[in-house]
């Protein structure tokens, strides 16, 4: 009676077989269940669910079940839950200590453990490095600002609801920030700029806080702190084509190291409702257009799928189960700069308004590392691994020279430790199970020769080899980012 007293929109259709099945729908459903392959279906499992996800209505029973054309494809489906299950970035962080959300300090945050944190180090670094060398300055800003910013920007109109409580600072209301924008256009206008300063491009990864429901909370897909890689390109309108390309020239070579080269690329235009005029929207479009071109990546008009303050390029990843994952976003902005008055002076001398380009690669921090986590099923490259290679002695009289080598890996850039204490297999095992790439095993011979015994994850047994010519060839692998 609730749904039916819901519609406003008539006929209300009733879809019906006989006197046994009745259905608040339009219909049509199979005359008989005997047209369903019942192989093809499987119900899965139960769960509680609130009427009409409403917390204040009666809980239900939801049962979940899927069905399929064939018995093939089932299996298939199977199969695909079955390995995602297996490389579930929550399951495998916990077995290999790589981070934790602590309910002592509330949901949606993040613990960064060591292991987890070196493998944010070294993708932070190699971020640092690439934006520098393409041209970027980098910043870094508050966590929080006075409110006021914050309705300048028009975040308190329109994105309230994500906000977290303002906080009362000596009679002043601060907001933690929900985005990074404001706080670089804030940069942007300390000075006078000239035509001549353009392209201006800022990057930072900042850590943002949103509100979000403790249900909606997923492991590292949905948090309430995270940190985006986060830029802004000012420029003239006549650049930007070539600073959209320049974007996806650098989101590229930051998403191939990791392994993602199949993207599926969106280009948003103009909806109804939007800020600038047409000549404007016409420009940075054909731009945003004119640049996936040259790159020469196939991609999707969403006809008026575009922010209200300008055009949009989206790009999700492929990752090893071929499931598909927002990452890449570059966005046009006619709005916020004309919110904060931000000018420059052009070639006659007279103030003009530049355009202003967002963009992400990663995304969050940690959103991507909980795809990375699975993409790899936590079989990280040797390059991204937190351990590299774990020394194994075939006893514990052999600790010394096992020390010594760990310290020599360790003076060449190699992350390394040394494991003892148990029999050779039951060592080798636990690096399997802690999917260290290379071990490195001791015995009386490699110590008589100053060598180790190698074997790695991904290739074998690579026999015994000097110690010099080891740390050459995991260096070597390190950065060329191959396996061993």
């Amino acid at each position: 009676m609730e749904i039916l007293n819901s519609i406003k929109e008539e006929p209300i259709t009733i879809y019906h077989i006989g006197n046994e099945w009745w259905d608040l729908c339009a219909g049509p459903h199979v005359e008989s269940t005997g047209n369903i392959d019942r192989k093809a279906v499987e119900l899965e499992s139960v769960a509680g669910a609130y009427w009409r996800g409403d917390v204040k209505n009666p809980m239900l029973q939801r049962i979940y079940g899927t069905a399929w054309e064939s018995e093939e494809q089932l299996k298939a489906y199977r199969h695909f839950k079955e390995e995602a299950k297996r490389r579930d970035h929550r399951r495998i962080g916990q077995d290999l200590d790589l981070f934790s959300i602590q309910e002592d300090a509330g949901g949606g945050l993040v613990f960064w453990h060591p292991k987890g944190a070196i493998i944010r180090h070294i993708i932070e670094d190699s971020w640092r490095k690439i934006h520098i060398d393409c041209g970027y300055s980098l910043l870094y800003t508050p966590h929080v600002a006075r409110a006021d910013l914050w309705k300048i920007s028009g975040h308190l109109d329109f994105y309230k609801e994500n906000m977290y409580d303002q906080m009362n600072i000596e009679d002043e209301l601060y907001q933690l920030r929900p985005m990074n924008c404001p706080y670089h256009i804030l940069v942007y206008k300390r000075k006078r700029h000239s035509y001549r300063d353009f392209p201006i491009r800022v990057a930072e990864l900042g850590t943002v806080y949103r509100y979000e429901l403790s249900g909606s909370l997923h492991g590292l897909f949905r948090v309430r702190g995270f940190t985006q890689d986060d830029a802004h390109i000012f420029c003239l309108e006549d650049q930007i084509k070539n600073e959209i390309r320049g974007v996806l020239d650098l989101t590229e070579q930051i998403l191939l190291q990791f392994g993602f080269s199949n993207y599926e690329v969106n280009l948003s235009t103009r909806p109804e409702k939007a800020v600038g005029d047409d000549d404007i929207w016409d420009k940075a479009t054909t731009a945003l257009r004119d640049a996936l071109d040259d790159k020469g990546w196939s991609y999707q008009i969403d006809e008026g799928g575009g922010a209200f303050y300008g055009p949009k390029i989206d790009l999700k990843i492929e990752d090893a189960l071929g499931r598909k994952w927002q990452c890449s976003t570059i966005q046009v902005d006619f709005n916020l700069p004309q919110r904060f008055d931000i000018t420059y002076v052009d070639s006659n001398s007279e103030k003009k308004r530049p355009i202003m380009i967002h963009r992400a690669v990663l995304g969050s921090l940690e959103r991507f590392f909980g795809v990375l986590i699975e993409h790899y099923a936590g079989d990280f490259p040797l390059w991204l691994s937190p351990i590299q290679a774990r020394i194994l002695p075939v006893t514990d009289t052999l600790l010394d020279y096992c020390f010594e080598l760990d310290k020599k890996l360790k003076a060449n850039g190699i992350r390394s430790e040394v494991l003892h204490g148990e029999r050779l297999p039951k060592l080798i095992r636990n690096a399997e199970t802690q999917k260290i790439p290379v071990m490195a095993v001791v015995g009386p011979k490699e110590l008589e020769t100053q060598s180790v015994t190698v074997r790695s994850r991904f290739g074998g047994e690579l026999g015994t080899m000097k110690v010099d010519e080891f740390i050459c060839r995991v260096n070597s692998a390190i950065e060329n980012k191959t396996f061993l």
